[in-house]
């Protein structure tokens, strides 16, 4: 009976999925909108400052604030 129940649940989710793929409209990236303005290209060093070293940078103050202004004891 378990088996059962498994092979309805695995068809099921496989045809939800199937369907919700062929539903879905594609994203028509190459077909500009009335309206669309696209920015200027991001150079790579852009790309990874704004993507890897900013976030990184912000993560690290906000480690550095919380470490300065930990109240607890030290033991």
């Amino acid at each position: 009976m378990d088996k059962k129940n498994a092979l309805r649940a695995g068809s099921l989710a496989a045809g939800t999925t199937l369907m919700m793929l062929l539903m879905s409209s594609p994203a028509l990236a190459l077909t500009r909108d009335d309206g669309d303005d696209p920015a200027p290209k991001l150079e790579v060093i852009e790309t990874l400052g704004l993507f890897v070293a900013a976030p990184l940078a912000l993560f690290l103050v906000i480690v550095g604030l919380v470490m300065v202004l930990d109240k607890s004891k030290k033991a």
